[in-house]
């Protein structure tokens, strides 16, 4: 046999340690290695290496006590950004305004919403992201409400504040205010300070009628407040003024913008809750959820029959019914907060949103939303179709029977 030595110059890299057998053993230095005593060297170490191989036994041991690999956390939901204000716009007749965004809308596309949209600087200041007031009803949102109901549909709801009148302007001088605003030109309370110095907007007549906050599984989220305002009969306000408001039931085509880019709105409309419920079951139109359900709410109240010649003191209790019940209920319609969370899947296939959840912004808050309805719909492509509103209590005792029939 070679002598062990003869190697040597081969592993200059290793440690070479020499026994009195004729065996070499390397020790490699990222290894785990044990010293062994040589037999005869009692209390002494020898030096020589060996690998210690673990048993089963010590495998086992060593899986059990290792830690399991911890699961993914869950991508945290995006920040709900203080979208809008939307206005649940109630004519003379007690008639719903619905305004048709285009199929290259952003949000809500081919969809039927009340008029509304984004928060602008000149609306106000709104609190931070983590301050809870900055879901609650607030001049900011009052002001963003009348000025996007101006730059969609063209109806301008503002007062002198000094004799309290409301302001009677042109359709004319409207659509060139609003094509102004849309090119930036300037801004809309510049303009309306132009019309008149005094000018201000009609925000104490809105009535707050909900809050909605975007699903936590939807990337882009918003928190939008929505109104009620109610215009005036026709014995209470100038004629020079309702003469300006698109008559219940007819068009009022909206300009399509050009180079802006702002509008995205194609027609708007005057027609019953009702009617637009129908023509959303009959698929002739599209309601998401918050849509669907205010008017299904607004319906019970400002259609009863028989709806032809009205008189005003009949318009006028249907309203005052209405207002009640926004004021009604624990919360009240005035302060719900709602951020739908799917509970189950219907037996047709139809998502069963819950209302009752304020979102995670407002947890450890008193926001609560609507505890005793569900909406049910079913999603196809981003459209919102077969839209219901149910007692929750008669869904799902819909389910008990089905299943005890099983």
């Amino acid at each position: 046999m070679k002598a062990p030595h003869a190697s040597i110059h081969r592993w200059l890299h290793h440690r070479l340690i020499f026994t009195r057998s004729p065996s070499l053993v390397i020790q490699y230095q990222s290894a785990s290695y044990h010293s062994i005593e040589q037999p005869g060297l009692v209390g002494k170490t020898s030096g020589i290496a060996t690998r210690q191989t673990p048993s089963t036994s010590e495998k086992m041991a060593s899986q059990k006590d290792s830690p399991k690999p911890k699961p993914k956390p869950k991508p945290k939901p995006s920040v709900p950004r203080p979208s809008s204000s939307s206005v649940v716009l109630i004519s003379p007749q007690n008639e719903v305004l619905l305004l048709h965004r285009v199929k290259t809308s952003t949000s809500f596309a081919s969809a039927h919403v009340f008029p509304g949209g984004n928060l602008s600087d000149q609306d106000g200041q709104c609190p931070p992201v983590e301050d809870p007031k900055r879901h609650e009803d607030a001049l900011w949102y009052r002001n963003a409400a009348l000025r996007e109901l101006f730059e969609e549909s063209g109806i301008l709801l503002a007062k002198n504040q000094n004799s309290g009148r409301m302001l009677a302007i042109s359709e004319q001088q409207r659509n060139e205010g609003r094509a102004r605003v849309h090119r930036n030109e300037v801004t809309f309370t510049e303009w309306l300070k132009q019309q008149d110095p005094s000018a201000i907007l009609d925000t104490e007549q809105l009535i707050p009628f909900t809050r909605w906050i975007t699903p936590i599984n939807i990337p882009t989220r918003y928190t939008t407040q929505m109104y009620l305002y109610f215009l005036p009969f026709p014995l209470e306000s100038e004629k020079t003024v309702l003469g300006e408001i698109p008559a219940e039931g007819e068009r009022e085509e909206i300009p399509v913008p050009t180079s802006d880019g702002g509008i995205e709105i194609t027609e708007a409309r005057f027609l019953p809750a009702s009617e637009w419920l129908r023509m959303a079951g009959s698929g002739d139109v599209l309601l998401f959820p918050p849509q669907y359900l205010l008017l299904h709410l607004v319906s019970q109240f400002l259609d009863q029959e028989p709806r032809v010649a009205n008189s005003v003191d009949e318009l006028r209790k249907q309203r005052t019914e209405l207002v009640d019940f926004v004021h009604s209920g624990s919360p009240s319609w005035t302060e719900k907060c709602i951020c739908p969370k799917m509970l189950k899947v219907s037996s047709d296939d139809r998502a069963v949103l819950g209302l009752d959840h304020p979102g995670p912004e407002l947890k450890g808050t008193d926001r609560q939303g609507e505890p005793d309805r569900v909406v049910l719909v079913k999603f196809t492509k981003g459209a919102a179709r077969q839209v219901e509103v149910r007692w929750k209590k008669d869904v799902f005792s819909e389910d008990k029977n089905r299943s005890s029939c099983i």
